[in-house]
């Protein structure tokens, strides 16, 4: 585990890091508030000493460890517990993201943060905590609540861009019929693009329950925060049925592209087919070799029947061209 923990209030604030969660305590901020960073969690034992000392339930601690929880917002006695996802695009993937649990316990004087993997760093948030930037000093621990839950959010919206990039490309393939890569490639990208409505959909829900704040470790003053929060989730939720109705625009035209390309094939053939049934019928009529046929005698008898077959060949396709139908 990666451990470590601010301590601030409007006079100061310091960073410190351990490596037990004993060691982490002790640097705990009792006058102020604290943000308490948990990363790498691989299971709940060495966190023990944290859920102790804060009375975190049992079925909170099962939440935070089951990294395919389902985005929600709990209110316990002495908490706030809400779980999210975070959703990075990975480069060199093909813009495909990555999907990270993050867990978060909100008290009155502390948040504490629990998350699988150590890619989110929020160090944004702690430059802004260490120099004093911003209202961040001045306000509560659900302040800081938000701006964690804000910066993840904002992920969002970097990587609805990265795939939005995809998306461009896709347009232009889909007008080359020998493109077979183009429809498994759309299949992934809208199972990634399912999989953030389904990570994304929940988080909406939940603010609805903070709007406006019934909870005592949520004051009023945070409300327009949330509210603007809210708002950011909607936006990616539509940027996200944009994107899914694009793919499926993308797929039709490809399909259609596809039809073309096998209408114009069949229709060669068609001709080609069209021509060789007279052809094929002349030479099935002297190709049944009876004695009494007059013609089979005559000299210049072979050269007239390909003669003929040339002109009804020549005649056919002179048709054709002038129906526009070649």
């Amino acid at each position: 585990m990666e451990l470590s923990i601010i301590g601030y209030d409007p006079i100061g604030a310091w960073l410190k890091t351990a490596d037990t969660i004993e060691g982490l305590l002790a640097y705990r901020n009792t006058a102020g508030l604290t943000w308490i960073q948990i990363k790498d969690l691989k299971d709940g034992s060495g966190i023990l000493p944290l859920t102790d000392l804060f009375g975190i339930h049992s079925l909170t601690i099962e939440d935070i460890l089951d990294t395919e929880q389902r985005p929600k917002i709990e209110e316990f006695d002495a908490y706030l517990f809400i779980t999210f996802k975070e959703v990075a695009s990975q480069p060199g993937k093909g813009g495909e993201p990555l999907f990270d649990q993050i867990s978060l316990i909100l008290t009155r004087d502390t948040v504490i943060t629990f998350q699988k993997s150590a890619r989110l760093d929020f160090a944004n948030i702690q430059r802004r905590i260490l120099n004093n930037i911003g209202r961040i000093r001045r306000m509560g621990a659900d302040y800081l609540a938000y701006l964690i839950m804000d910066t993840v959010v904002d992920k969002y919206f970097l990587t609805l861009d990265s795939l939005g990039l995809g998306l461009e490309d896709f347009e232009e393939r889909a007008l080359n019929e020998n493109d077979t890569a183009l429809i498994p490639d759309l299949q992934r990208i809208k199972q990634v693009l399912l999989r953030m409505r389904r990570v994304i959909w929940p988080l909406r829900e939940s603010l609805t329950t903070l709007i406006p704040p019934d909870s005592d470790l949520i004051t009023p003053e945070l409300e327009p925060f949330l509210k603007d929060l809210q708002d950011n989730v909607i936006q990616t939720l539509e940027t996200l049925e944009s994107y899914r109705e694009i793919l499926s625009g993308v797929m039709e035209v490809n399909l259609s592209a596809l039809s073309n390309h096998m209408n114009k094939v069949m229709k060669v053939l068609t001709i080609i087919s069209t021509i060789f049934i007279p052809l094929t019928f002349i030479v099935g009529v002297y190709g049944m070799n009876f004695v009494f046929m007059p013609e089979l005698n005559y000299e210049y008898a072979y050269p007239i029947v390909w003669g003929l077959m040339a002109l009804i060949a020549i005649g056919m396709l002179i048709f054709f061209k002038r129906r526009r139908w070649i």
